[in-house]
């Protein structure tokens, strides 16, 4: 058995722990855009050998989130603000529907669900820090199981499954988008908005919400002199 099959105490293989790990340091913007992942560099920051390492980076690659170029070897996959605008316009087409085919046959179940993803978003604070912005763990997984919450009744693994890529190349530029608003944007009442339309069965008036919630967060990252995005002009 190599090292990729043998399991850890938790039954989970050593190349899914380092996956899962990697893509939240990928998401959450401790590794940047195009940072490079050396090989040497990733077994001391996770504790595990070569194998492992180059498995979870082939998987990070087929999710988009790591680029392999020749001779060259990984990176994270850069941002740019053409990418940004058309992940925002293709992500609102893609929910667009997602939530509408949730509303339209969630049922009580779907509701439920939705209603206790909100109230727990609504009771945990945006940053960990009171003053300051600071990324709080908690905020993001719930946050993340809200959006999920939403269009969790559209009866489709693949749309399911696009929504779910999109999702996580978002969630890679929402991070800058709330270093550059906070504390002004109140992404609360945004949320509040889109669940009452959506539990209100509005559909109309539910997309349109979640579409300027989408919209707002790319317009924030657009209009300011973002740094991560500085670069674009000479990776292309």
């Amino acid at each position: 058995m190599n090292i990729i099959e043998r399991q850890d105490a938790n039954g989970a293989t050593l190349a899914t722990d380092v996956y899962s790990r990697l893509r939240h340091d990928i998401l959450s913007g401790v590794l940047p855009p195009g940072e490079k992942l050396r090989v040497d560099f990733m077994r001391d920051r996770y504790s595990v050998g070569n194998s492992p390492i180059r498995e979870a980076l082939n998987r990070l690659s087929s999710d988009g989130l790591v680029v392999r170029e020749d001779q060259k070897g990984f990176h994270v996959a850069r941002v740019s603000r053409t990418e940004l605008e058309e992940l925002i316009r293709t992500r609102c087409w893609l929910e667009d529907l997602a939530l509408r085919e949730s509303i339209a046959h969630g049922g009580t179940a779907w509701e439920e669900n939705l209603v206790l993803a909100f109230h727990r978003l609504s009771r945990v604070p945006r940053s960990s820090k009171e003053r300051t912005y600071s990324a709080n763990p908690e905020w993001e997984a719930l946050h993340r199981a809200f959006h999920a919450a939403l269009i969790g009744a559209a009866r489709s693994r693949w749309l399911d499954g696009f929504c779910d890529q999109l999702r996580d190349q978002a969630d890679r530029y929402r991070q800058f988008a709330v270093a550059a608003s906070y504390p002004r944007r109140n992404e609360l009442d945004e949320h509040r908005l889109i669940f009452e339309a959506a539990i209100d069965g509005n559909a109309d008036e539910a997309v349109r919400h979640l579409n300027a919630h989408y919209q707002r967060t790319a317009d924030i990252i657009l209009n300011s002199d973002s740094e991560f995005l500085a670069g674009e002009a000479a990776a292309d």
